[in-house]
Parts: C-alpha cells; structure tokens; sequence
C-alpha cells in the first residue's frame, strides 16, 4: 500500500512538470482581479467604448476613452473622447468625465492610444471618422500634462482610405522612432469595404510631426487580417501581431525598425476574430499576452492573460479574467504601476469600458 502511494505520488509530480499541464500553461481558475471602474451605458451616452492609460508626473493616472452620444451604439455612431482620473494607482476614479477632444470626425473620435514620449512629452493618437472610406488617425501632443493639447496632426498623408489603428498600439523603439501598424479597408474609389485590411505600418523620427510609410505587407494566403499591433523584441526586431478569422493570430517580423515586414504567417495563439494586446511587463522583462483564447468559434470569451519568456515563442501561466460563455469581452489596454497591472476593456453586454486591477505576483503564480 506505501509502495503504491508513492508511485502515485510521484506520478503526480511528474505530469505537473510535463510542459501544458494547468499549472504552468493551462491555469483554468479564475484570476484573482479587483474591479476599479465600470462606466455601463446610461441615457444619451448608448457606449462607452476603448480606451488607454497614461500616469502623470504628479502621480496620476489618466484613462481617456471613446464616450457615445446619443441612442446608437455602432461603431459609426457619435462619440468624443473623455477622461477618468485615479490619484491612488487605479483603486478609485473621479466620478466625472473631463472631455478631453471634441467630436472632430463626422462620425466620431475613438480608438485612443496614450504615450509617454521620451523627451516627457506625452503623445495622444485616436482615429477621426468621417465615413466608411475616410478615417484616420491623428496625434496630439501636450507638454503641460494633458492640461492642453497641440493642434492635431494628420499621420497619414500618401493615401486616403479607411484606416483602423486599435486603441493601446503606438510604440517607441528604444532608439525613439515612433511607430504604428494600420489595416486599411476601403478606399474612396472603392464600392465595397473589404474585411481582409492592407496592412501597413508608419513610421516618425522626429516626435510624430511627420510620417513614412513601410512597404505593405504581403498576405500570401489572402487570409481576413485585421487590428494590428507591435512589440519591439528583446533584439531589436518588431513583432506584429495580427487578428484573423483562421482561429489564431498571425505574425509578422521586421528587422529594420519597421520599414519592411515578412509575409504573414500562423503563430500558436489561439484566437476568435478579435484583438489581442501584447506588451513588456517592466519590473520582469517577459511579454503579457491578453486576450480570447478561442479558437473554435468567433465568441470573444473567455478572455485570458498569459506570459511568455522567450520574446512570444511560447505562452505560459494561462489565467482566466472573464470566463461568461455568453459574453464578449475584447479590446484590451494594459497599464503598469509598479507592483500592480491595470487593464481596461470592453464589455459589449453592458457596452461599457471596464477596468481592473491585478497584482503581478498572482499573474506570475
């Protein structure tokens, strides 16, 4: 009988060291999470959609969104960028929304990116819709902490179309060229707004006043590529990443700052028609991967997080933030605050921006 349970016992510790059981790449409990804010829909304000984090020198943190007016909801529908503040790193937020841009586009404004430049200056992109074959984004910068905002500038200029830039995607190289990564859907002279996006990325060295464009990235397989986003690698390269209707993300590399790209290809993330968000945790140096791990259908749930030590190659730790099989749960951004992480998203059930708050420590448990 002792010979049996410890066989047993060993057997045990054996399969929870294999690679892919639960304990280090499957971790099926729920995070342990605190929900900070939720801003559901309410009267005249039918959404509250994406947004982005910054952290002020005062020791502030700024989450600025897409707030709707109005009674529609669609991502077309009327909208201006408004603000929360947290002055206790993401526990409590103020009750009102300070507007930070008006409604510029015909449509709206939405998909916010926030951005601490490296000469301290902080760098405001969001898209300015005007209709289905006309959006693009726009930058503001401010140097007094978000109390103004320069006059905005256009960030693409060699063509027109319908650009889609996701909230939560702008980077800065370590050398401090700006870039981002852009799917483009229609064109004025087109009849019908494609699915599949021509995928570019833009690039500036001297602090967003001006843009170049990379060479459009192939698509050998002609596959639904959508919503990019980028990481710089611990060598240099950028990673892009992709979402798809094929069941996974897709990747693309460049080693050249984000000039030229290599064609498209399948990487191991498993994931529905919907963005995910990948960034560096600095206090460890790893990635943080968020988002849908599904692959079997389009449903945006459960939404996940997970890590990966060795620049994206492989994921591990897999924890569950929202696990409602009838929910929708996408468009994340992730915010560091020392020993804490923040992440926003959106939950289509109550169309509102939701925040949480984790410990970093129980994401890497």
């Amino acid at each position: 009988m002792k010979i049996i349970i410890v066989k047993s016992f060993l057997l045990v510790v054996l399969l929870l060291l294999l690679p892919g059981c639960k304990n280090r790449s499957g971790n099926d409990e729920n995070l342990k999470k605190e929900y900070v804010l939720h801003l559901p829909a309410g009267n005249d304000n039918p959404r509250n959609s994406e947004g982005d984090f910054i952290t002020l020198k005062d020791g502030r943190i700024l989450f600025v969104y897409s707030h709707y007016t109005g009674t529609s909801p669609d991502d077309h529908a009327h909208a201006y960028l408004a603000g929360r503040y947290s002055s206790d790193k993401g526990k409590t937020w103020t009750d009102e929304d300070i507007k930070m841009v008006e409604q510029e586009g015909i449509m709206n404004v939405m998909s916010v990116s926030l951005l601490r430049l490296q000469d301290g200056a902080i760098a405001l992109f969001y898209l300015r819709k005007n209709s289905d074959s006309d959006c693009v984004p726009l930058l503001r910068i401010s140097n007094d902490e978000t109390r103004t905002w320069s006059d905005p500038v256009v960030c693409i200029n060699d063509k027109e179309g319908y650009f889609v830039l996701n909230n939560n995607r702008v980077i800065q190289l370590k050398d401090g060229r700006l870039v981002f990564a852009v799917s483009m859907h229609k064109s004025p002279g087109d009849t019908l707004f494609s699915n599949i996006g021509r995928i570019w990325s833009y690039y500036s060295d001297d602090n967003g006043l001006s843009w170049n464009p990379s060479i459009e990235i192939a698509n050998p397989e002609s596959v639904v590529t959508q919503e990019p986003g980028l990481i710089e690698l611990k060598n240099g390269d950028i990673l892009m990443y992709l979402r798809t209707m094929s069941g996974v993300q897709y990747f693309s590399y460049s080693d050249d700052r984000g000039e030229t790209w290599s064609p498209v290809e399948k990487s191991n993330i498993k994931s529905p028609c919907s963005p995910a968000s990948i960034t560096r945790v600095p206090s460890k140096g790893d990635l943080l991967l968020v988002w849908n791990d599904n692959g079997t259908d389009q449903k945006r749930t459960p939404f996940n997080i997970a890590y990966s030590k060795d620049d994206g190659k492989t994921w591990i730790n897999r924890q569950v933030i929202e696990a409602n099989p009838e929910g929708s749960f996408c468009y994340p951004a992730v915010h560091y605050t020392g020993k804490e992480i923040l992440i926003s998203y959106f939950n289509w059930s109550t169309r509102g921006s939701v925040i949480i708050k984790l410990k970093t420590r129980d994401v890497y448990k």
